[in-house]
């Protein structure tokens, strides 16, 4: 388990987000937070975005400071972190899959094709929004058939249906690949390293 590092302030930090992956790198990264899931629509703020003719950064912008600014209304005072990712791939966006059909399907469609992955995070107090940044990656999946991606659907279980795309690049999901490009954790779903200097200079983490 890794250390706490503690800056010389003393704020409360909150993660708007139910993500396992997401509180596990701020663990990692040595934050005291809360974990607060953000109730939010997403398939509906979704397509409201597309309709108005937004991109995928605008849209994971916007669900991020959504879900920061539902949590920020629960928790005065605090530094309240929202998040969220997209995936794109030949112009279509993609979702967490609802099961093994749409797991596979998704895999089958992205096989020997790049994509990209947009994460976008932004920082609330009561409200008022003071930081936000938007990065992305852009990764090659490796040609493969349906007899592998059962295979691969098989082993990786439930873990799957729980990110874009149907895999995860931190296990079993880097058998699905030939090359990334980008921030690793980036690929993870949040811009760390962008809001640990934002952290950093309001003395949260120490310089």
């Amino acid at each position: 388990m890794s250390a706490a590092l503690h800056g010389p302030a003393e704020e409360r930090l909150v993660l708007a987000s139910g993500s396992a992956t997401r509180a596990t790198m701020l663990r990692n990264a040595g934050l005291v937070f809360e974990q607060i899931a953000a109730p939010v629509d997403e398939d509906e703020l979704k397509r409201s975005m597309k309709a108005q003719g937004a991109d995928a950064a605008a849209t994971a912008m916007a669900l991020a400071e959504l879900k920061a600014r539902r949590v920020s209304e629960r928790a005065p005072g605090a530094l309240v972190v929202g998040a969220d990712q997209m995936l794109v791939a030949d112009g279509a966006w993609f979702d967490k899959p609802a099961g093994r059909a749409a797991a596979k399907a998704q895999l089958l469609a992205l096989a020997g094709k790049s994509h990209r992955l947009i994460s976008a995070a932004c920082v609330l107090r009561d409200g008022e929004r003071l930081w936000g940044a938007c990065e992305h990656a852009t990764l090659l999946m490796r040609p493969f058939g349906e007899a592998f991606a059962e295979r691969y659907l098989d082993a990786a279980g439930e873990a799957a249906f729980k990110s874009v795309g149907g895999y995860q690049l931190e296990g079993l999901g880097a058998q699905l690949f030939r090359r990334v490009d980008g921030d690793f954790f980036v690929v993870l779903g949040l811009p760390l390293l962008a809001l640990l200097d934002f952290l950093r200079g309001r003395g949260i983490v120490p310089a």
